[in-house]
């Protein structure tokens, strides 16, 4: 069958006006979209540093007679319309490029940590979109949740606490002072373990040893500069103990003579000589007493002024503190010298001590320890 010739044109035409016709409608929507307003891209999530300042900014394209604003997303706040502040002056709202509208947040806050809403307002639905800001604070220790200096009886458990502030939250690290190594024991275990540094808010000493005692650092630190630190004092509390290097002395007579001891205690002692166990020595012309300290430990000297044969005897260092009483005792006795047939030899019998040493300062090396050999036995037999 034949197709009518008008209707098959007019069918094709049909067709044909089809497309240009969607064609025509998409470039009316096309050009509707065109002349709304849009986001050019996304105003993203930032970090800024307190007291700093905070920009965040909003690119809308095609704004037209719209008003753009900000809002805190948390609460609704409305901060800004256009370039009109509504809340603060530490807020400000600029025009940086002829389509982005910048929040600028100065000195920031840290309560001005969250996210921020940019509305334009669109009719019927308002376009909107948020960006997010976080706030780095550098640490600060907090006193009233740190430990201050602390005083323990010797085997006492101690913890030591420190806890800081900030964001990100500080890492704390312990370190000693003087920066030796840092005695450490596990709960149960008596032996000690050394270690440069403890991370962790509290530093746990159990048994605590007077070898712990000093001044710790606990340093707070979450790479946001300045990092800070404390110092707290660990004083460990014993009864003194005295220990004596040489017990036996001897020395020719004429000589200085220099007696000594050593003390362990905390607190600090009051320490003195005594000479037969009854004599308190002073110092003076024929005394010399002096005293070095440090840390817990002190060493005692007694120097004797010109030994004659009234300065043999025995004497006792004693040292005394709110914990106890502890002494030490030294035996003081002459050494004789003799000439012998080499003039630059001298035999000394009954024993040495460093001033009577001087008198071999011009022997030969194997001389001298021949002489020291002989000295030795000559001491252990009579002892």
């Amino acid at each position: 069958m034949k197709m009518n010739r008008k209707l098959f044109w007019t069918l094709i035409h049909g067709f044909v006006m089809l497309p240009t016709i969607a064609v025509r409608d998409s470039h009316v929507v096309n050009r509707k979209l065109v002349d709304v307003p849009q986001f050019e891209r996304p105003i993203g999530n930032h970090t800024f540093h307190i007291g700093k300042e905070a920009v965040l900014g909003c690119s809308v394209i095609n704004l037209g007679k719209h008003k753009v604003g900000w809002l805190r997303a948390e609460d609704q706040t409305v901060l800004s319309l256009n370039d009109r502040v509504v809340l603060s002056p530490r807020y400000t709202v600029n025009l940086d490029t002829p389509s982005t509208w910048q929040l600028r947040i100065r000195p920031l806050r840290a309560e001005d940590r969250g996210c921020y809403m940019c509305q334009i307002n669109t009719q019927p639905n308002m376009k909107w979109q948020i960006g997010c800001i976080d706030v780095y604070v550098p640490p600060d220790i907090i006193n009233e949740e740190t430990s201050a200096d602390v005083s323990a009886q010797e085997l006492e458990n101690v913890t030591l606490i420190c806890r800081a502030s900030g964001h990100p939250p500080p890492k704390i690290t312990w370190r000693r002072e003087d920066h030796e190594p840092m005695l450490l024991k596990k709960v149960g275990n008596r032996d000690f373990y050394k270690v440069e540094s403890y991370t962790g808010s509290s530093l746990p000493l159990w048994r605590v040893d007077r070898r712990q005692m000093g001044a710790f650092l606990c340093i707070a630190a979450n790479d946001v500069p300045p990092a800070v630190s404390k110092r707290i004092t660990l004083n460990v509390n014993f009864p003194p103990t005295v220990i004596v290097p040489n017990q036996l002395l001897g020395a020719p007579l004429g000589t200085d003579v220099i007696l000594e001891c050593t003390v362990e205690a905390y607190p600090n002692t009051i320490n003195y000589w005594l000479k037969n166990r009854g004599e308190m020595l002073l110092d003076g012309p024929k005394y010399t007493i002096s005293e070095e300290r440090s840390s817990y430990r002190v060493m005692m000297k007694l120097t004797i002024r010109y030994f004659s044969r009234s300065d043999i005897g025995t004497y006792n260092c004693v040292s005394t503190n709110s914990l106890g009483k502890s002494e030490g005792t030294l035996r003081l006795y002459e050494i004789k010298i003799y000439p012998s047939s080499q003039p630059e030899v001298n035999i000394l019998v009954g024993g040495l001590t460093e001033e009577a040493a001087k008198t071999f300062n011009s022997a030969s090396y194997h001389t001298r320890t021949i002489c020291l050999y002989v000295l030795l036995s000559i001491v252990i037999m009579l002892h």
